[in-house]
């Protein structure tokens, strides 16, 4: 992680032509230790799992990561060294609170589809409307369905809408409020939560999954100690009846 941040670091110093032609050569070799690690990294991990490396989602993620940095300085695909960025991402494979996160993505898509179909049909319906009320007049705005969308797109995202669209618009349709504010509120203020609130709760619903395979594991960890201490005190009781039976036949 501290090489990955390290990393970091030198990839942005990188974009800087005046540090670039004080210390160029310096961070050049930097990069390439760093990059040189990381490539040993992923053999070590390539020699030690076999084919099973590729069957972790993260491992692939971590070699493409770092295959793309290897790609020559020069040439057509020389373009794709600016990827080598990508590098910083490996800290979401190490961190497990960032994988967390994205792997919580993957599976609010369904609900995301959802949500995102209905906004579709709501921006599909206001744009039908705002072509009729506004696109005479507004032609830039609202000529067509697409420059409505586009326009009430940015209206969604809050930004210029008031001064840069709706204003405007009233000074010609004074009651055009009764059209935008309704659709703000349902664009903006509840579209969206929906969003993060499904991201939220797939969220949630994966830490526990995870807390509850975790008290799992520690339950048969447990069982498995008490199975094997119940052996041996079974054993051990065994062996003082065998003592026990000694003791008396030299008794005897």
């Amino acid at each position: 992680m501290i090489l990955i941040g390290l990393n970091a670091v030198t990839l942005g110093l990188e974009t800087s032509h005046n540090i670039m032609a004080q210390h160029g050569t310096l961070l050049h070799w930097i990069d390439k230790a760093i990059l040189s690690v990381f490539v040993v990294e992923i053999a070590l991990k390539m020699f030690a799992f076999r084919w099973r490396f590729f069957r972790e989602p993260w491992n692939v993620f971590d070699f493409l990561v770092v295959g793309i940095a290897l790609i020559p300085a020069s040439g057509p695909l020389a373009v794709l060294r600016t990827l080598r960025v990508l590098r910083i991402l490996r800290l979401v494979s190490m961190v497990p609170r960032m994988r967390l996160v994205v792997e919580s993505l993957p599976h609010a898509v369904p609900g995301i589809a959802s949500i995102a179909g209905l906004m579709l049909i709501l921006f599909y319906v206001a744009s039908v409307m705002a072509t009729g009320f506004f696109g005479t007049d507004y032609p830039p705005w609202f000529g067509t369905i697409g420059e409505s969308m586009y326009s009430l797109f940015q209206i969604m995202t809050l930004e210029s809408w008031s001064m840069g669209i709706v204003r405007p618009v009233m000074e010609q349709y004074p009651y055009a409020w009764l059209f935008f504010v309704p659709f703000i509120l349902l664009a903006t203020f509840t579209m969206l939560n929906l969003f993060i609130a499904i991201i939220v709760n797939t969220m949630q619903e994966m830490h526990e999954r995870e807390a509850k395979l975790e008290q799992e594991e520690i339950a048969e960890t447990v069982h498995g100690d008490t199975h094997q201490v119940l052996q041996e005190i079974g054993a051990m009781r065994t062996e003082l009846a065998e003592l026990r039976k000694a003791l008396a036949a030299e008794k005897g």
